[in-house]
């Protein structure tokens, strides 16, 4: 039975401009925020869009990025029909071994790709950071009954001509392309993201092959080709977080951009569309601007923005400003919230701190008593946890516990 859609993934890039960083590792396996690789977006955008046949296409160094990608299982791409498949260029009995441009990439996996019968293929991008449903770029294409569909993005129109153009009517319909302009037509910037009918994109890669004098290239052959015959081809205008991260500057500001989600639009702490990778489950940890950490071990997806002192902080708490946190293990994806105060004590997994609340004290003397919070509890805001109490329920607004 066939897939509806397949992706195929260009990650053989030499990533050149990023000169030390890639002398020894392709582009796509260049690691970033914190836990990532590059890779790890186009991927994990895959797995979130429900698309579970990827085949990634290598070529420059890429002994690192086929180890880290191995059988696909942390993005959930081990499967038996299906899943994570390397491509390396190969041998042919008629020559030709080293992909000579995108469409050649692609062309060398016709049979791969046939393997799986699908009705369409989405051509992605190993070197850029974006976070993207392409399912709502699939019912976009199919929508329009297009032949061929670009993702695009609305650039400034004093940079449009550093980009690939899409000039588009009021309906979307593309009627024009243009490389880097000097006089742009338009601010439609191509993402480098494709979907194809797969009938149609098999076509034009054979035709294009048989042409001595193309350059295999998508943007340079396969789209004008499109275009010359009149195909149905379609802009669909993507408004999240993309960057293409080719450049040594672009790479260092796309790390800074992790830094501060709300103005980036880029949250690798975003619920429900979670950025998978080999090397952990959650995002790193990130200490805010007027936090205070001393003598503490904070886990991964931690968010601090108060003060903690001699604590421990398992996967996935935060501590927001003006919260203090000492002498406490706090358990994973606990919240303790603005002005609250925890103290010598345990809090279990998945709890919330209300605005105020303080839970247990610094101990007088000897004593050992510990306050403890039950898995789950709510504590209410400016509600007392004594520093004996054992909660196991929620504590109201403005409630002591002894």
């Amino acid at each position: 039975m066939g897939k509806e859609m397949i992706a195929m993934l260009l990650a053989g890039g030499q990533g050149s401009r990023l000169y030390a960083l890639t002398a020894k590792l392709a582009k796509p396996a260049v690691p970033f925020g914190g836990k990532y690789r590059i890779i790890d977006f186009p991927l994990s955008n895959c797995v979130n869009s429900g698309i579970d046949t990827v085949g990634v296409l290598t070529q420059y160094q890429p002994l690192v990025l086929n180890e880290y990608i191995g059988n696909g299982q942390p993005w959930d791409l081990d499967r038996l029909h299906g899943g994570v498949h390397v491509l390396p260029p190969y041998q042919q009995a008629k020559g030709s071994d080293w992909y000579k441009g995108t469409a050649n990439a692609i062309y060398q996996n016709i049979s791969f790709i046939e393997r799986y019968d699908p009705e369409y293929v989405i051509i992605l991008s190993g070197d850029q950071i974006c976070k993207q449903d392409y399912n709502d770029f699939l019912q976009f294409h199919k929508s329009k009954g297009a032949d061929f569909s670009v993702a695009v993005m609305e650039v400034p129109w004093d940079e449009a001509s550093r980009f690939g153009l899409m000039v588009a009517d009021e309906n979307d319909k593309i009627t024009e392309f243009q490389e880097k302009p000097k006089n742009p037509k338009s601010n439609l910037a191509s993402m480098g993201i494709y979907i194809f009918n797969w009938p149609i994109l098999k076509k034009y890669l054979e035709e294009d092959e048989d042409d001595p004098n193309s350059e295999n290239d998508f943007g340079g052959n396969i789209i004008p080709n499109l275009l010359r015959d009149g195909r149905n081809m379609y802009a669909y205008h993507f408004s999240g977080y993309w960057k293409d991260v080719g450049t040594i500057s672009s790479l260092w500001e796309a790390n800074m951009e992790v830094l501060d989600p709300e103005h980036s639009g880029i949250d690798l702490f975003e619920e429900g569309w979670k950025v998978y990778s080999r090397n952990s489950g959650m995002t790193g940890h990130k200490i805010g601007n007027n936090a205070v950490v001393e003598n503490s071990m904070i886990t991964d997806g931690c968010r601090v923005d108060g003060t903690v002192k001699h604590s421990i902080l398992f996967a996935g708490v935060k501590v927001e400003e003006g919260a203090v946190v000492e002498d406490a293990v706090v358990m994973g994806n606990t919240v303790i919230k603005k002005g609250a105060v925890c103290k010598h004590c345990i809090i279990a997994e998945n709890v919330t701190i209300e605005e105020g609340a303080v839970v247990g004290s610094m101990p007088e003397g000897e004593s050992k008593d510990v306050a403890t919070v039950g898995a789950g509890v709510t504590v209410g805001a400016k509600a007392t946890v004594g520093s004996r109490a054992m909660v196991s329920t929620n504590v109201k607004d403005g409630e002591a516990v002894c």
